[in-house]
């Protein structure tokens, strides 16, 4: 107990992860009429949770642009006992792997406050505890060490999420959400049976229960259950993504969350799945990823040709952005299934390109439905003339989604591409590259129908240009999106030792012959991994929290 009180006292991981589950207790002593004062207090408390989690990433940060690796330990070096009997472990751990989509959520977190401010027109107690309990699901998800924690954080997710599409969404809201939920939990129990069949073997191999990372890495399982086990885990992590045959929820959710939903989910839940390919179910079923790369490829190829073909027909400028997500994540499960350095790091930055472009296209689709009530491409037409900034953002924001070098989607495409065309991948790289003219297609289709032309409708003469809320709203992700574009190099210098770590290990491991029956490597296997004696830890030694 004194353990978890100084770490949620104190700068550390679990701060993180509690702190906006804590600042929903004063919303219980908010009149429910107050909603100026609670959106006041929302606000106050997103920005200092991002100031914190800056503070805490600084922490952490070299002066060559590496990352040291942050663990919440106890006064004995060891991660705290959550359930001792089963092995079960409270383990917060944080690299260059998690740490850019930490600070990603940070950022976006005061910036939907910002975009919600007038959409969300009533229950802003109720709106501001889903967001801030949200984003402990989130952050935890990212930090967990412990499998079975991973597990608890990634269900936590879920309950608010279906709040805010079923509460505060469109028309068809009830549907959206339980299609959403229904999805989601479907894959994640197939994942738990996963998870516990491997603490399982665990325990009749080693005689103790354990859900640690590093123990049920440490499992040397045959061909044959690895490969049951990675489509458990792979199932999952596809519904959340998500990749195609997988992402019928995904339009839904996205048309009728509200705003701060849209930016929430496709800025950071969706990254969630491609994360949890490559930090758990890559390196966990090596063998198996190699054999089953190919249909990785294959969807993440169809993936990206199908979202960019209905994106291209649609008539509903938010149903455009949400297929656009299906294609630009395909881009990202390529670059992963690629097996290459370059494409491990185009993968993992396009996350955070994506998280950034595509909210800003949904902050800005937001601010046109909060001014018209519409969403569609035939209520509009020559915003231009009577919207500049609004025009000159969302240009930007497109330009910078359709990968235009210089700004940050060009970064991450140009990797993955590269990449996966040197790992062999070449008619997959040479038709995904069609997807990057694709995406130029039905991108400037939006900028075509919503922009330029006539003003054919009278209720558009007479609207308003962005305020200075909602300019203020839109600037850091704009710069973000110029910076990363112009010295990707600084943003991937952080993420580049562990990736490369994972890769190493990942790829000896699967050359060797797998066990016929299930077994345990020994300690000195798993010393290229992450802080288990890497040469990057070696120079930079974990930063541990503890009283």
């Amino acid at each position: 107990m004194d353990t978890l009180l100084h770490l949620l006292t104190s700068p550390s991981l679990t701060l993180l992860v509690f702190f906006p589950t804590l600042a929903c207790l004063p919303l219980v002593f908010f009149k429910a009429t107050a909603e100026g004062a609670v959106k006041l207090y929302t606000l106050t408390v997103s920005l200092i949770y991002s100031g914190l989690t800056a503070l805490v990433i600084l922490r952490a940060c070299e002066t060559d642009g590496s990352f040291s690796i942050m663990r919440d330990v106890t006064a004995d070096g060891g991660p705290i006992r959550w359930i001792e009997r089963f092995g079960i472990s409270y383990d917060l751990y944080m690299d260059g792997i998690a740490m850019p989509l930490v600070a990603l959520t940070a950022l976006l977190l005061p910036l939907v406050v910002l975009g919600s401010w007038i959409g969300i027109g009533k229950h802003w107690r109720g709106f501001a505890a889903s967001l801030l309990l949200l984003t402990t699901g989130m952050v935890g998800t990212l930090l967990a060490r412990d499998l079975f924690l991973f597990y608890v954080f990634w269900e936590i997710m879920l309950v608010p999420m279906y709040l805010l599409i079923g509460i505060w969404g469109g028309d068809r809201r009830i549907y959206a959400a339980i299609k959403f939920f229904l999805y989601t939990m479907t894959g994640s129990l197939l994942m738990l049976l996963a998870i516990l069949w491997m603490a399982w073997t665990r325990y009749e191999l080693a005689g103790s229960w354990s859900f640690a990372y590093e123990d049920l890495l440490a499992l040397e399982l045959p061909l044959e259950h690895q490969m049951w086990l990675l489509a458990a885990f792979g199932l999952a992590f596809a519904i959340k993504v998500p990749l195609f045959p997988f992402h019928t929820w995904l339009p839904d959710a996205h048309v009728e969350a509200p705003t701060g939903g849209s930016v929430i989910l496709a800025g950071v839940l969706l990254k969630l799945g491609t994360y949890g390919l490559l930090r758990f179910a890559l390196p966990f079923f090596p063998h198996a990823a190699i054999e089953m790369r190919w249909i990785l490829v294959l969807l993440a190829v169809i993936g990206i040709i199908y979202g960019a073909l209905v994106a291209w027909r649609q008539e509903d400028l938010k149903r455009l952005v949400a297929y656009s997500s299906v294609a630009h994540l395909g881009f990202v499960v390529l670059g992963l299934a690629a097996f290459d350095l370059l494409a491990w790091q185009g993968s993992l930055l396009q996350m955070v390109n994506h998280g950034l472009s595509t909210g800003a296209l949904f902050f800005l689709v937001g601010m046109l439905y909060d001014r018209r009530h519409t969403k569609l491409f035939s209520e509009f037409g020559g915003l231009a003339k009577v919207m500049p900034w609004f025009a000159f953002l969302l240009v930007f924001s497109t330009l910078a989604s359709v990968g235009l070098p210089g700004l940050n989607g060009f970064a991450g495409e140009f990797l993955i591409l590269t990449g996966s065309f040197r790992a062999g991948l070449v008619w997959p790289t040479v038709i995904s590259a069609a997807g990057v003219i694709l995406a130029a297609v039905y991108l400037f289709k939006m900028l075509h129908l919503t922009l330029w032309g006539p003003i054919t409708k009278d209720e558009n003469k007479a609207l308003k240009d962005l305020s200075v809320r909602e300019i203020i709203l839109m600037a850091p992700l704009c710069l973000l999106m110029l910076a990363i574009g112009v010295a990707p190099r600084a943003f991937l210098a952080p993420m580049t030792p562990p990736l490369e770590a994972t890769l190493e290990t990942l790829q000896a491991m699967a050359a060797r012959t797998p066990p016929v029956r299930p077994g345990l490597a020994p300690p000195s296997d798993l010393e290229a991994w992450p802080d288990t004696g890497t040469a990057a830890d070696a120079r930079h030694p974990p930063r541990r929290s503890q009283p």
